[in-house]
């Protein structure tokens, strides 16, 4: 009755990893507002995205669906600010013991494939699979191969669709925030993607779709996922905005420096008791730096940080 991706798409839903990301951070680490935007609730506009630019395409919708909805499985809790304490503590045990972490410490996108591969075993497609490695991105530009680039092209639309997803629903979250206003918006942004927030998603998924139409040219010459000149541009001033105003912004380092020290405290703490781990989502035969890891990138906003109260982090 389904398809191998429309089963991959349903074994992803069912999965516990999926449900706990209606608990971890976006941006805001665990807010206090009903309409701040989660992790779940990203990846289900990321799926929205994802589908649309397929079906315009006329590619393979399931296979995109599927691989927009495991593309964060592995985020740890507190958004970037948790992945990159878990990455700096991955990286300062390298050569410390036999098979130790990998260089670049911790990345998202390859816990995401790990989760689906070993802890959940969700025996998933393979295209879904290289999809959801390869999601990740550079910050120097929208449509940057950053850490790889998809055998696909659904799954390179899940990059594009990712990104279009967050730099659009983030301007909401800061907004409510008060940490920007609309009219704050650079004018290039605004003239050439909309002032408002559906008008936004909608020029940019109609010139992905355009554009790439134009570019895979039906079969003549090399496929390819993109955007207009005019659009990526602006596309790039607004992430670059959002990067300055928001993401980076002088005003939420207490909040990031706050759960950089829940990360750190609960990866040393477990790392020195590693028999203390109660969970099956870890393997017992891993050797502890990976239980750990496994562990922490985890939970979810609240409980890492009721965990670290808990276990003795000052707050």
């Amino acid at each position: 009755m389904r398809t191998e991706f429309q089963r991959d798409r349903d074994r992803i839903l069912h999965s516990k990893a999926f449900r706990r990301l209606k608990h971890k951070t976006q941006v805001f680490i665990a807010p206090v507002g009903d309409h701040f935007v989660t992790r779940l609730t990203h990846t289900l506009e990321v799926a929205q995205i994802g589908r649309t630019i397929t079906r315009a395409l006329n590619l393979n919708e399931d296979l995109a669906e599927a691989a927009a909805l495991g593309h964060d499985l592995g985020h740890p809790p507190f958004g970037h600010a948790g992945e990159q304490a878990l990455a700096d503590e991955l990286r300062s045990l390298r050569g410390s013991a036999e098979a130790g972490p990998p260089p670049e410490g911790f990345r998202h996108a390859e816990q995401s494939l790990r989760v689906v591969d070993t802890l959940e075993r969700l025996n998933l497609t393979w295209e879904v699979r290289d999809a959801i490695v390869n999601s990740s991105k550079a910050r120097e530009d929208i449509l940057a191969e950053g850490y790889g680039t998809a055998a696909t092209l659904e799954g390179r639309i899940v990059k594009v669709a990712d990104a279009v997803a967050y730099i659009n629903h983030d301007i909401g979250d800061a907004m409510r925030a008060g940490i920007i206003a609309e009219e704050e918006l650079p004018p290039e942004v605004t003239q050439t993607l909309g002032d408002r927030h559906s008008q936004r998603i909608d020029t940019l998924v109609k010139d992905v779709v355009e554009y790439s139409w134009s570019a895979t040219g039906l079969g003549e010459g090399p496929a390819r996922i993109g955007m207009s000149e005019g659009v990526l541009a602006a596309a790039n001033i607004l992430r670059e905005f959002m990067f300055q105003r928001v993401y980076l912004w002088e005003g939420r380092r207490e909040e990031a420096d706050r759960a950089k020290e829940a990360v750190r405290f609960l990866f040393r703490y477990y790392l020195a008791r590693p028999e203390e781990i109660a969970s099956d989502f870890v393997i017992a035969s891993d050797p502890p730096w990976r239980r750990v890891a496994d562990y922490v990138a985890g939970m979810t906003d609240r409980f890492a940080l009721d965990a670290a109260a808990r276990l003795g982090l000052r707050a």
